[in-house]
């Protein structure tokens, strides 16, 4: 069983502990959080053991959950990594992509497992949609939320988008050639809405749009692919594919739907399908992930170098915007 502890008890971190207290694969040691006032609430209302300090924390645990504010993580991480502790880290992973170049030689020194939190990636509309995929041209996502002022110390690219930005580089698998953005700081110090195109050398185009001053919610992405447009609501958990093949109209469905495409080229059948939605937790998901591959020595689903990308791509957008 690992032992492990967790840093920050804000509204994520208390469900990181509600999520780890549900895996066998894990005893909880503590957690630690520097306002008082939360951390004897959070000791008491779910009867976990509250340390007095970083260090004291990391010290009697196997592997380190870091859940605090996005300008600690460096500081969190390296400390866990050179006492040679696992470590699982929220997104973003750091604060630059200096301190995750800096952060990836820490980690390659200790020899231990990384896993950054893009838990979009366990998202069971974007696991019923995974086998479908298949090098698509063209994406286009739409991640929009109301107003809410935590999060606003960072750029909505760092805050919202940055979860588009890693599953498009998850499934695209290319390198970037060009980024173009635009955006608008309109209640916070930084951008809270941002508009971005990401063309790959592969020749795929992502266009991204995020927005914390919607008046609703959305997280939405489409794929677009050679026969096949793939639809997936993270919000809503639903994926729905529509594929189209090719047929003679003489044994097709005379109900099914059919696209003449003219000059004698033939008709296409189109097929709609919605992949049955596994209901599962995506936190506690990935939380288990992180356990299988430090029990069985495999490469985490989400590397160090996976948060570096979508960091390192995030950073471009946000350079785009300053310029």
């Amino acid at each position: 069983m690992l032992r492990i502890g967790v840093l920050g008890a804000g509204h994520l971190g208390k469900i990181h502990l509600k999520c780890l207290k549900m895996i066998p694969d894990y005893e909880i040691i503590g957690f630690y959080d520097a306002d008082e006032e939360n951390a004897f609430k959070v000791e008491q209302d779910l009867g976990v053991k509250r340390f007095d300090s970083i260090e004291s924390l990391v010290d009697a645990v196997d592997v380190v959950d870091i859940v605090t504010p996005t300008v600690s993580h460096f500081d969190c991480a390296s400390l866990s990594l050179r006492k040679s502790k696992h470590v699982f880290i929220e997104k973003p992973i750091v604060t630059t992509p200096a301190e995750a170049t800096e952060l990836i030689k820490i980690a390659n020194e200790a020899n231990v497992k990384v896993q950054v939190g893009h838990v979009e990636r366990f998202n069971p509309a974007f696991l019923a949609a995974l086998p479908y995929l298949n090098q698509p041209l063209f994406i286009e996502s739409h991640r929009l939320a109301q107003f809410n002022p935590r999060g606003t110390d960072v750029p909505v690219i760092l805050d919202l988008m940055i979860h588009d930005i890693d599953i498009v580089m998850s499934v695209v698998r290319s390198n970037v050639k060009k980024v173009s953005a635009s955006g608008v700081a309109v209640v916070s110090d930084t951008p809270d809405i941002c508009n971005a195109r990401i063309e790959f050398e592969n020749g795929c185009v992502a266009n991204l749009t995020a927005s914390r001053l919607s008046m609703k919610n959305m997280r939405k992405t489409r794929f677009f692919q050679k026969d096949a447009y793939i639809s997936v609501d993270f919000l809503e958990k639903e994926t729905e594919i529509i594929r189209m093949k090719n047929i003679d109209p003489a044994n097709a469905d005379p109900f099914a739907m059919m696209i003449d495409l003219g000059n004698g080229k033939g008709s296409k059948q189109i097929f709609f399908e919605r992949p049955e939605i596994e209901s599962i937790n995506a936190i506690q998901r990935e939380l288990e992930s992180f356990a299988a591959a430090i029990i069985t020595n495999t490469e985490p689903p989400v590397t160090i170098m996976d948060g570096y990308n979508a960091l390192d791509v995030a950073y471009r957008i946000i350079e785009k915007l300053n310029t």
